[in-house]
This record gives structure tokens, sequence and C-alpha cells, in this order.
């Protein structure tokens, strides 16, 4: 074959030489992102013991990855098709208007998918904890990108779409205080009421059922409130996190029976 014969071999095949080339580039980009996702997952989940949720973490792996396979696949059909002489500013022009059109109609879900990928990349919210958000409070049974999954202590289960969130309360990290008031006679001794809160705290840590759940001894505050009758006394106990409720029940129950007995000992004498 002369030089000629060549060149126009050539010519005919440069467009799917480049075309191939394309998809070459566009299979070893998203080797690359893969495996960097997979170190970034490894590195997370590596720390587990600050990012308990893995589903999270699996969540967040996935929206990348389709998102990078999506851009890189759009891209290289693009670039496909301007190489075989298919022009792509009208394919272009008609996604940007359609792309305007779908933001004007789904403005709500675009905002849901932005704000739920900030709540999981911030870890504001995992599965299991126990939050407050958008006037619902309970415990929390799934998070997406669209909805947080939320079921109540009477066992009614709230979607909240994440554009609703505001302000995430989350009651389950690292500790949590067991706030308790309780109101005492006026005539009462309040140094003795205190020993006694002091000793039911002491007892409930010796108890294996709520013992492990009390991180600290008794945080006594004092007295709160005084009015005609009584006193407004306030303390608070140290506990794992979402027990704060169990130890509070649990405490008042004992200091009742602690204030009977003492009561019963005062009317024998």
């Amino acid at each position: 074959m002369d030089a000629n014969e060549w060149r126009q071999v050539l010519d005919a095949a440069w467009p799917w030489l480049r075309i191939l080339t394309i998809w070459v580039l566009a299979w070893v980009v998203l080797r690359m992102i893969r495996r960097v996702l997979r170190l970034l997952k490894t590195y997370i989940i590596g720390r587990a013991d600050q990012m308990r949720d893995a589903r999270r973490v699996e969540t967040l792996m996935n929206v990348f990855r389709y998102t990078a396979n999506i851009v890189i696949v759009a891209v290289g059909i693009m670039a496909t098709l301007g190489t075989v002489g298919i022009s792509i500013a009208p394919i272009l022009a008609t996604a940007g208007v359609a792309g305007i059109a779908i933001g004007f109609g789904a403005q709500s879900l675009v905002k849901d998918f932005f704000t739920g990928l900030f709540l999981l990349i911030e870890g504001q919210v995992s599965e299991g904890d126990n939050i407050e958000a958008a006037g619902k409070s309970g415990y929390v049974e799934r998070v997406t990108l669209r909805h947080i999954r939320i079921r109540d202590y009477d066992g009614s289960v709230h979607f909240i779409p994440n554009s609703m969130i505001t302000t995430v309360t989350n009651r389950s990290r690292d500790y949590a205080y067991a706030v308790i008031d309780i109101n005492v006679p006026r005539k009462e001794n309040l140094d003795r009421v205190f020993r006694v809160m002091e000793q039911v705290v002491e007892d409930m840590r010796g108890d294996p059922a709520v013992g492990p759940l009390i991180l600290e001894g008794i945080d006594m505050a004092g007295v709160e409130k005084v009015e005609d009758a009584a006193v407004g006394l306030r303390c608070r106990i140290k506990v794992t996190p979402s027990k704060q409720w169990r130890v509070r029940r649990e405490f008042l129950r004992r200091m009742k029976a602690r204030m009977d007995s003492v009561e019963e000992v005062q009317s024998a004498a």
C-alpha cells in the first residue's frame, strides 16, 4: 500500500481510535475513583469508634460512586457524539432547559438531597440515635438522602423530609445527664435530704442492672426554688447516651421508697 492508501486507512480509522481512547480513559478514571473511594471507606471505617454507623459510610460511598459514574459516562457519550460528527450543542441546550424546568419543579427534592448529604457527611444523625428534629423526637430507625424515619415513645413513626430539618438535637452522643427535680417540705433538713440523695445514687451504682449506666456520681445543683409549702431541689447524674430517662425514673422510685421509710420511722418514734 502506498502512502495515500495508508493515509486513507488512518483517516477512516481515526474516529474509531478516538472513540476507543475516550472510553479507555473513562474506564481508567472510573477505576481510579473507585479505588480512592475504597481507600476512603477503609480509612473512615477504621475510625468506627468516632463514626458508629457503617451504613452511613456505605451510603456516602454509594452516592459518590453513582455520581462519578453518571458524570464520566455523560462526558464520554458527549465526546463520542462529537467524534462521529453529531453536534452536541442542541443536546446541551435541551438538557439545560430541561434541567432548569426540573430544578424549579423539584426544588424541595434537591434541598432534601443536599441536606441529607451534609447530615451524613457531618455525622449529625446516625441510625439508633435518639434525636429531636422538626418538632418530632424519638428513635432514629433510618437515615437516607431523602428523609429521616423516627419512631417516638408511643410507637408512631414520623417521616421527616431532610429539607424541613434546620436544627437537630441529638441525645445519644458520648454521654447524657439525667436532670432530676424533687420537692420536699420546707420543714425538711436539706443537708439530710442531700445525703439521702447521694446515698441513693451510690446504691444505684452498686446495682448490676443500672450501675453500668451511671458514669459519675451525683452532681448536686442545690435549691432550685422555694415555695410556700415546699422547696425544689435539683441534681443531675451523668449517664451513658439515651439512658437518662431510665436512670431518672429509677432514682425517683428509690428516692420515694427511701423517704417513705424515713417517714415511717419518724411516725413510729
